[in-house]
């Protein structure tokens, strides 16, 4: 969430600076309208506010010199402000959840150093490690390779769920396991992440807090549990709550692992904090119908490894250059040739500042195709949360957060398939994959 001072300061500029770098409009007047109704009742809530609290203490001195009539006629008083104070709490309540609501609609604003730029063709490339492999023979995408190998079954998946899934089985199924395990042990035994399991269902407030909800509700899961409630239980509000409770399949883990500093206070001493998930993600991929429809590219179910990073505010770009790195270093070792883009203005995500693609080779689709974003929120997350650590001086400061994939474990099993194919339809295995396949060294096909 943008922070509402900074509008307070200078609405003009931020109005500015979000219309040229995102094309995005703000209302400035209706903020300006909604920023005179809370500073009104402010003021009035205040002065309500210290009249009690002048009115209690004459209370008190009329009734210590024996002036009960004085002090019920001002106990009448103060009974009569404390509801004016009430109306006023009430309308200053309203007001800012107004202002709440005004503000979670806007995206966050981009770090300097991002180009502008409308859309994936205006993105900057940062640098390319490992050359594309010349094949001797015309390479298959990974949707055939599986077909051929007998292995992925896409047909199967959409009798069990519909379209957008992918059944694997044998080696395949086994290998989509190993790439996760790999990452997972790379990223805690040497890049220094705590391994988190999480529950892939969350509330509203958990994705509110990293940017899904309001904006973003019709690319998620919901499920709602309901059923027959019995009479006895209609008055019961926590019955009631507790049977119709509202959840989100997670689009990412990203959601859940930020969302542990929510409400908290984290001590200086302990950032960074730097968690490792591995977990499925759900996204119903609304608006993306026609696109990549062929294979596992765009599912609506998939697994991701997700690096997630909460850091000190002076130290965040730093961590972005770390934390993109960690993701590079899987693919390096996987000897999978890549690139890394920096997401222009337009292309970037709704509450990042600065994203890095990380994009591996395909033959099969002669391009490179995302594996990995790693994204900068600086303080929008946090102050949704409200996820705070104590200053140098004692005192609460939103902290940074930071995530990216290390990697999706889809895709890059996608990667592997297409770069490490054979002519005969197998597939070689990287080597780093192998103590985890039981020393199996390549996918064989049928004979």
């Amino acid at each position: 969430m943008l922070d509402p001072q900074l509008l307070r300061n200078d609405i003009e500029a931020v109005a500015k600076r979000l219309l040229d770098a995102r094309g995005v409009s703000i209302n400035v007047d209706l903020f300006k309208d909604y920023e005179k109704q809370r500073k009104t009742v402010q003021l009035e809530k205040e002065a309500l506010q210290a009249r009690r609290n002048t009115t209690s203490t004459q209370v008190g001195i009329q009734k210590s010199q024996g002036n009960q009539e004085k002090a019920a006629e001002l106990m009448r008083s103060a009974a009569a402000d404390a509801e004016q104070l009430k109306a006023s709490e009430s309308k200053h309540a309203e007001i800012d959840g107004k202002l709440k609501e005004f503000l979670l609609g806007f995206p966050n604003i981009p770090h300097d150093s991002v180009p502008i730029g409308e859309s994936s063709e205006d993105n900057v490339e940062v640098r390319r490690i490992g050359a594309p492999r010349s094949f001797p023979f015309a390479p298959k995408d990974h949707a055939d390779l599986g077909a051929g190998l007998k292995m992925l079954d896409f047909e199967a998946a959409g009798k069990i769920a519909g379209a957008r899934f992918a059944l694997m089985k044998g080696p395949l199924a086994r290998l989509h396991r190993a790439i996760g395990q790999f990452m997972l042990g790379v990223h805690t035994e040497e890049h220094g992440y705590t391994e988190v399991y999480v529950p892939y269902l969350v509330n509203a407030d958990s994705m509110r807090g990293t940017g899904q909800l309001p904006k973003f509700e019709a690319d998620l899961f919901k499920v709602v549990r309901g059923g027959t409630v019995p009479l006895s239980d209609l008055a019961d509000s926590d019955k009631l709550k507790e049977i119709a409770t509202e959840f989100y399949l997670i689009p990412t883990a990203e959601v859940p692992v930020t969302n542990i500093v929510r409400d908290e206070i984290v001590p200086l001493d302990s950032l960074p904090l730097k968690f490792v998930c591995h977990s499925p993600c759900f996204r119903s991929e609304a608006g993306s119908y026609g696109k990549d429809t062929r294979g596992m590219i765009r599912q609506h179910q998939f697994d991701k490894v997700e690096l997630v990073q909460i850091v000190h505010p002076g130290k965040s770009y730093e961590a972005l250059e770390n934390l993109t790195g960690h993701a590079e270093e899987i693919l390096e070792r996987l000897k999978l040739p890549y690139r890394v883009v920096t997401l222009c203005t337009g292309d970037m995500g709704f509450a990042a500042a600065k994203t890095y693609d990380i994009e591996v080779w395909l033959p099969g689709q002669n391009a490179y195709r995302e594996v990995s974003s790693c994204s900068n929120f600086e303080a929008f997350q946090a102050r949704r949360m409200q996820a705070r650590f104590r200053n140098e001086k004692g005192k609460p400061e939103l902290v940074h957060t930071l995530n990216g994939s290390g990697l999706a474990v889809g895709r890059t099993l996608v990667a592997i398939m297409e770069n490490y194919q054979r002519s005969d339809g197998g597939v070689d295995i990287p080597a780093a994959l192998q103590p985890y396949m039981g020393d199996i060294k390549a996918l064989e096909p049928p004979r």
